[in-house]
Order: C-alpha cells, then structure tokens, then sequence
C-alpha cells in the first residue's frame, strides 16, 4: 500500500457508550476530520478497552462488533460495525513490533470493542475500510507506549491510519459526585489544557511525566489506560510531530472529549 502523502496520526476521547447514539459535538468533529483527511487504505487502531500483557493484534478476516459494557439502552445494542478485517496487515503490525522487540502476538478471534467502533461509526459510518485492532498494555507506562507507536510509523507512508481510543479525562468514579454538563468536575480543564501546552512545545519529557507534572493527574486519570493511546498515536506520527486538537466538548461534567491529530515534521 502506497500514498503520496503520509496521513497523521490520530487520538479520539471515544466517551461513553452513549456517544454512539447521542454524538453530539464529538459526531461533528469527527465527520469534519473524515472529510479533511485522505481516505485511509486501512486502520489500526489501539483502543483502552483492549488490555493484553503483551502488545496483540486482531487478525480476524471479519471482526465481530463487541458490546463491552451493560446496562445502556436497548438500541445500542443494536448497532454493528462491519468493517472487514485484513489478516495481511495484522501480519505487517505483527512484523514491525517484533522487529521493534515488544514481542506482539496475533489474535485471530478478537473484534471491535466499544472504545473502537464508537469513534469509527462517526469517522466512517460506511464501514468500508478494513480495521485491525490493536491492544494496549496497562502494566506498562507511556514511554512503551510511545515505542509501539514510534514502531507503526511506516504504516502511514502505507495508507494506514494509526487512532488512538481513550480518554483526555477518565474519573467514573466521579459519576456519583454530581457532576452534569452544567457542573463540570474543577480538574477537567486544568487537565485538558496542560496536555494541549506540552503537547504544542513538543515537551515529551513532560508528558511522558504526566502523573508527577500535571495538574490533577490523579483525579483524572485514576488509572492509566484510557491516556496510554495517546501515546501510541503521538509515537506513530514521528519525532516532532505537529499536534492541532479539536475540542469536542466535556461530557457528563467529567469526560473531555478531546481529538487530536498529529501531523508528522515537515520534510
């Protein structure tokens, strides 16, 4: 696969389940990014709702449309995405995290889980362009991370495009505090907007950092794996990457929707 043009990498808040039949913001955010993007050959896309010890990659010549999570409406459950699998470029992220010694293993059974087939239903509600999934490892930290993403960089010189799934904020906890859209939680946007400043002055160190430096990291992030793809789509667009963030809104009083598109350095 082959583009005259390397696309971006992206990072997608994905919300709550909810997103995918109340888009709202997020549903016009993302159809403004399609439209704006060239038409990727193929996806990969790692998502907080797949955790594995070691990276995996789903290599399903179909992947089944998974329904992680319970007690929502019953048309949510409804909804399918589905987008064909590619088995040969499974094998291909296979190859270049192995090559990258972060020991992969392929998947031949696993589908699309929410945090995947919510934000792809918005991006490319045709479900025509193959997607192959990729895990996430909670044990490890966002320097990994990082590495997984810096190892699937080629893939977008190859028409693939690299997202990201999680969550710029990620507290349920704080679901039973009170918090509503027109009460959001105090640490939201302090959050939001340190990431945005270290993210635009390429302050890696810092964000690698991100639970000694920023504000409120543990109110946040209770834990880390809603935030750790957005170490791999910062590391799939290269070294001085170019990071625009399209605000898409906070949800709940606690979720910030955040997208973020990394374009790789210039020349």
């Amino acid at each position: 696969m082959t583009t005259t043009t390397a696309l971006p990498s992206l990072y997608i808040s994905h919300g709550s389940p909810m997103t995918a039949l109340q888009p709202g913001l997020s549903g016009e955010r993302l159809a403004e990014l399609a439209h704006a993007l060239p038409r990727p050959q193929a996806i990969v896309i790692a998502s907080a709702h797949w955790l594995a010890h070691r990276p995996s990659v789903g290599a399903a010549a179909q992947p089944e449309t998974v329904h992680d999570f319970s007690g929502f409406p019953a048309p949510l459950y409804q909804l399918r995405y589905p987008a064909p699998g590619t088995p040969a470029l499974a094998a291909r992220v296979h190859e270049l995290l192995a090559q990258a010694g972060l020991a992969p293993q392929l998947d031949a059974r696993r589908g699309l889980d929410h945090g995947m087939w919510t934000p792809l239903r918005l991006l490319y509600p045709a479900a025509d362009i193959p997607v192959v999934p990729l895990s996430i490892q909670p044990q490890q930290d966002p320097a990994h991370h990082l590495a997984l993403g810096r190892a699937l960089a080629p893939l977008r010189d190859e028409g693939v495009l690299v997202i990201g799934s999680g969550s710029i904020t990620h507290n349920l906890h704080d679901l039973r505090a009170g918090y509503s859209s027109g009460r959001e939680a105090p640490y939201v946007r302090p959050f939001i907007e340190w990431i945005e400043r270290k993210l635009a002055e390429g302050d890696l160190a810092a964000l690698l950092d991100y639970r000694r430096q920023a504000p409120f990291a543990e109110r946040a992030h209770p834990s880390d794996e809603h935030l750790l793809p957005l170490f791999v789509a910062l590391g799939a667009a290269g070294a001085g990457a170019r990071a625009q963030r399209l605000d898409a809104g906070i949800d709940l009083g606690i979720l910030a929707m955040d997208i973020y598109r990394f374009d790789g350095a210039a020349g």
